[in-house]
């Protein structure tokens, strides 16, 4: 996955942004550990990560945003208020028609790319937030659009591993665009769906050992046992190669590490975006020693692609239920007879 992070900023005048771990939010809604807010008055308070924002009640919903990374695209999709963007960094990682319709149209500009940004059209697309992941380096570009009124949101989703606190960020977003009613409908439509989809895949005796990711050059990295993709495989009734660990990110590890712990292996998922088994021995022609790539079943995530754009990167973050119906499609074909994949793809 190419995460992009991007600028950004806060502004004190509207919205105060400071590191608060003091503030108590036991009594509003909590995403997750890192996520939480309450309304108190006319303010409404939000904790993301280490920073907190209050926001008057006059100032949401936001009627105009820019979002700097595709992932939250899909929480806003999802909520079908693609109207509110007006600007988006790195367009070809999106995978939206809708967003895409409207950046041909101009409705939506290219603000840059984690490369560059283009700061005076920012500025000049006068946004009421911009939605990014916090990126230290970028601390002078943040103050910068600080300084000219721009206000950030910092939302660090990728480092949420339990798939239905990364869902319910949907509940966020509906809550600052006064979409709140739609936003806790979908999600309980998904969590809803996500516990049914736990409970059929339990149905089948069979657990099978499952291995995951792909290798970068000399280095595997190999979700960590309390990853979201070692969650999905639990959740789908299988077993992950390294269910004992407690990692919540990814382990390094030399093939021949990998190649020790692959014995009894017979799904081999999340194998990147290749077209091939043939694609993927030319790029790495160890792949050819493991008995899942010879006699097992390999499905890497190019089920919803075009060129640059994974929809698994951006609607996938949102419908978790979609992603473990893939899994449990996976392990357990049997149990979805009549299912076709959605995000994965079998590689032949």
């Amino acid at each position: 996955m190419k995460s992009r992070f991007f600028l950004i900023f806060a502004i004190c005048a509207l919205i105060s942004c400071k590191r608060d771990p003091k503030n108590s939010f036991s009594q509003g809604t909590s995403i997750s550990k890192y996520v939480q807010y309450n309304e108190n008055g006319d303010v409404l308070k939000l904790k993301s990560g280490n920073f907190t924002y209050d926001f008057k009640k006059s100032q949401i919903p936001f009627k105009k945003v820019v979002l700097l990374n595709a992932s939250m695209a899909g929480y806003i999709a999802e909520l079908g208020a693609e109207d509110v963007i007006v600007g988006v960094s790195s367009p070809e990682y999106i995978f939206s028609e809708n967003i895409q319709r409207k950046l041909k149209e101009g409705q939506i500009k290219n603000v840059g790319n984690e490369q560059k940004y283009d700061v005076e059209k920012i500025i000049s697309l006068q946004p009421d937030a911009i939605f990014t992941n916090h990126i230290a380096s970028f601390d002078n570009s943040y103050q910068l659009l600080k300084n000219n009124g721009i206000q950030v949101i910092f939302l660090d989703e990728y480092n949420e591993q339990k798939p239905l606190e990364k869902a319910a960020y949907l509940k966020l977003f509906g809550k600052l665009l006064g979409m709140e009613k739609k936003a806790d409908e979908k999600y309980s439509e998904v969590e809803k769906n996500y516990n049914e989809l736990k409970k059929l895949a339990l149905q089948s005796t069979e657990k099978p050992v499952v291995l995951a990711n792909e290798m970068y050059g000399d280095v595997w990295y190999l979700p960590g046992g309390k990853t979201s993709v070692a969650n999905f495989i639990s959740d789908a009734n299988a077993q992950y190669i390294v269910k004992d660990n407690t990692e919540e990110k990814a382990m390094t590890m030399s093939f021949e590490e990998v190649f020790s712990k692959s014995k009894g292996v017979k799904y081999w998922v999340n194998a990147g975006s290749h077209t091939s088994k043939k694609e993927m021995l030319n790029m790495n022609p160890f792949y050819g020693k493991l008995d899942v790539f010879n006699t097992g079943k390999v499905y890497g995530i190019a089920g919803r692609e075009r060129e640059k754009a994974n929809d698994f990167f951006e609607s996938g973050i949102v419908r978790a239920d979609w992603v473990l119906k893939d899994y449990i499609k996976i392990f357990h074909p049997d149990l979805l007879p009549n299912y076709k994949l959605t995000y994965m793809k079998e590689l032949q």
